[in-house]
């Protein structure tokens, strides 16, 4: 339960693969657990405007009340787990969302289920960036590129699998899905009991820690890399998740369950290619795959509007996956090791505010793009977008040769 000194630093056991450790498992399980407040009940929204009696585009608040708080509070959550420990944040944060997200089971009025989202938006904030500080402090180098692409896969698996899973149990009641998030009270107890952490050097003063962090964050590397994921996620929320299904229900009058098998497609071959991700490191340096993920997201969208069927999309969504795999860890990684252990919460808590802005911009530019060109003026805004990241990412981080270094 006490958190370590910085000189012992837990690691894997020797002669225990990375994936089987411990601490890993733990943070696997805060991957997982925050998951479940989008993906597990997003199915079950029609069932409930039809039984709260509400229009679906009021449905949509569910999502916005859940990730309001985040933008403001993961910062300050951030802050708070530099100065007094990860665990004193991380364990308060799983039991409000556990207690706070089950109880919307319980909810008859929308109004009522708003609230109680709002409250579990909270609990969820620092979630996202706490679990990927965790790792920073745990592991080094290689070692983490591998767990951070470990986690990542493991996100691509639960993007896969909650929604079947939330639609399957909301044939018992809309409701029912709304209860998964208990589970968070378990994931809570193995942070508290099982997981091992370092112990945070911090400053006296406030303010020379916020100085110091400010000043560490202000580095060309640390904005390209924010900067870089503000945009990955601009084209991922914007022309992957909300354009390629409107393309495929336009051009070829795709049905719902022939567009959840392509996007499926995708977040498989995330999870493959971030599960290998230790492996390709060992051949190209962490800002090359990077490079790399941009040209790949470039050619995945440039194809698309020439496709002559359905089935056809799944080629590019999938080579998109492969990008979303190197992209999303190698980033985390390279903001982890870049973060020294006392600013390495509020390094990663910038990382998540640069995702939620890319998930609001997103969106609005590609509709943008919609307006002025039409459905393949989309794709090749997104394709603009990505090829100016390849063309300007040996300026923002520079371009090492190889994946060896911490």
């Amino acid at each position: 339960m006490s958190e370590s000194n910085p000189a012992s630093s837990p690691a894997p056991a020797p002669n225990r693969p990375l994936h089987r450790d411990p601490n890993l498992l733990v943070v696997f399980s805060v991957t997982l657990t925050a998951m479940l407040a989008v993906s597990a009940v997003a199915p079950a929204f029609p069932d409930v405007a039809r039984a709260l009696d509400v229009t679906p585009e009021a449905v949509g608040l569910l999502i916005t009340v859940f990730t309001l708080p985040g933008i403001f509070l993961t910062p300050v959550l951030g802050i708070l787990a530099d100065r007094y420990g990860r665990k004193q944040v991380l364990v308060p944060a799983l039991v409000l969302f556990a207690v706070a997200g089950s109880a919307c089971s319980l909810a008859r009025s929308f109004e009522v289920l708003l609230v109680l989202r709002f409250l579990q938006g909270v609990g969820a904030a620092s979630l996202g960036s706490l679990n990927v500080t965790v790792m920073g402090d745990l592991y080094r180098g290689r070692v983490l590129t591998t767990a951070m692409g470990y986690n990542a896969s493991v996100l691509s698996v639960g993007t896969a699998a909650y929604p079947a899973i939330g639609g399957a149990l909301a044939i018992l009641g809309w409701w029912v899905p709304f209860a998964l998030p208990i589970l968070g009270l378990a994931t809570a107890a193995g942070v508290l009991f099982c997981l091992e952490t370092v112990e945070v050097p911090r400053t006296a003063d406030l303010r020379p820690y916020l100085r110091e962090a400010l000043r560490g964050m202000g580095s060309r590397k640390v904005l390209g890399l924010l900067l870089a994921a503000l945009l990955t996620f601009v084209v991922l929320y914007g022309a992957y998740t909300t354009f390629i299904p409107l393309h495929l229900a336009a051009r070829f009058g795709s049905s719902s369950f022939g567009i959840g098998l392509i996007m499926t497609v995708g977040s498989l071959s995330t999870a493959v290619t971030a599960a290998r991700l230790g492996i390709l490191s060992r051949f190209l340096s962490r800002e090359r795959l990077i490079h790399l993920s941009f040209a790949l997201y470039a050619l995945s969208f440039v194809v698309i509007p020439w496709l002559p069927g359905h089935w056809w999309v799944a080629i590019p969504v999938a080579l998109f996956g492969v990008a979303q795999g190197l992209n999303y860890p190698v980033i985390l990684a390279l903001l982890a090791g870049l973060a020294p252990m006392e600013h390495r919460a509020i390094f990663m808590s910038a990382h998540t505010m640069a995702l939620r802005i890319g998930q609001t911009l997103g969106p609005l530019v590609m509709a943008g793009a919609y307006g002025l060109w039409g459905m393949d003026g989309v794709f090749l805004a997104a394709t603009g977008i990505c090829l100016a990241v390849v063309a300007f990412i040996p300026l923002m981080i520079g371009m090492g040769k190889r994946g060896h270094g911490a």
